[in-house]
């Protein structure tokens, strides 16, 4: 005689739904950064560096801070995400942001960080860290062209807003 004994813990059908959802997504990535970042192009539009941060990021539980890497032709090297935080913040640390860029021989970032709560509206402290990196990359002549803020809507652009 055989006994089988069933899972009594079944998949709500919204966690069914979530788990395909999410694997939409990680499929909707992986073709845009075959689109954008193969073969290393050139970014030629903010629009599309913003939308490539926007699925990356927006749907991260916790704050993650990353970076696109550039050449001096601004092709792409690297996408890195550097630190990961909590609901609402992360350490960041100078040092570590530098020694990438010049492990990649990058000429030029872009920074990008979300916000969990979904406010695209940056802090004193996303101000204050985007001039610590800034004046940090400029003493190695790496330039940060931007840095977003990605949440719900258009992500935030500090270039577009005159903060940089």
């Amino acid at each position: 005689m055989s006994c089988v004994i069933a899972d009594s813990r079944p998949e709500s059908l919204s966690q069914i739904a979530a788990q395909h959802e999410d694997w939409i997504i990680r499929q909707a990535i992986t073709l845009l950064e075959h689109r954008i970042f193969k073969d290393g192009p050139t970014l030629s539009s903010p629009a599309a560096v913003r939308d490539y941060l926007r699925l990356k990021l927006v749907a991260e539980p916790n704050e993650i801070f990353a970076a696109v890497f550039l050449d001096s032709q601004h092709r792409v090297l690297a996408y890195d995400p550097l630190f990961k935080g909590t609901v609402n913040q992360t350490s960041v640390y100078p040092r570590v942001v530098v020694q990438r860029a010049l492990e990649l021989n990058a000429s030029a970032l872009i920074l990008a960080h979300q916000h969990p709560s979904g406010d695209v509206h940056p802090s004193r402290a996303d101000e204050a860290l985007t001039q610590t990196l800034k004046a940090a990359l400029a003493l190695v002549d790496v330039r940060v062209l931007d840095h977003f803020v990605v949440g719900k809507g258009d992500p935030y652009s500090f270039a577009e807003a005159g903060l940089l």
